[in-house]
């Protein structure tokens, strides 16, 4: 049988390969930065967030830690700290789901299929019940503000460590024409 931690390294390595850009925060593989973009059939399309995990000793028995750093418009993800609503990850957790599962399957379908009968951000919420076309033209607006491909790379984080800025560092010196995109 194998131990959390390996179970955490390899659910992290598949998760890399599975093209989603990957950011460690510290030296160790418990916390870390995705970057996630919006399904393409909903008001979330083109944006891109950048979502903090973090991985509890316990894990695959406990759920990760999961929430978005730019702001997103959302009735089950609080606009402030970025916490999510979701009740596969906060309460049906298996081991049998992983990272991938996160990111393709249960963020997809929170963003796909809101539940305003159990908001976080009450106001989004009340305008999605209200007025369905306001709700995905504040979406937009939100997409179009906080959440562009340029903003993942330039949101102010929690922690920065040197380990983060040598990866930086190795990625534009492998190519240092194509480098970030800074429109």
């Amino acid at each position: 049988m194998s131990s959390p931690s390996k179970r955490r390294e390899m659910d992290l390595m598949k998760l890399m390969m599975s093209d989603y850009k990957v950011e460690m925060i510290n030296d160790g593989m418990q916390e870390f930065y995705v970057h996630f973009h919006g399904p393409t059939d909903s008001p979330y399309h083109g944006g891109v967030w950048k979502i903090r995990v973090e991985l509890p000793d316990a894990y695959p028995y406990k759920s990760p830690s999961i929430g978005f750093i730019n702001k997103i418009y959302h009735p089950n993800v609080d606009e402030m700290s970025g916490s999510v609503c979701l009740d596969v990850i906060n309460q049906t957790w298996s081991p049998m789901f992983d990272l991938v599962n996160v990111f393709e399957v249960f963020l997809p379908q929170l963003l796909l299929y809101p539940n305003p009968s159990d908001p976080l951000n009450g106001e989004a919420a009340a305008l999605m019940m209200r007025d369905r076309t306001a709700y995905d033209q504040r979406v937009k607006e939100y997409c179009q503000k906080y959440a562009k491909p340029e903003d993942v790379g330039a949101v102010p984080e929690e922690k920065s460590s040197d380990e983060e800025m040598s990866d930086d560092e190795y990625d534009s010196s492998d190519d240092a024409v194509v480098g970030p995109v800074d429109p």
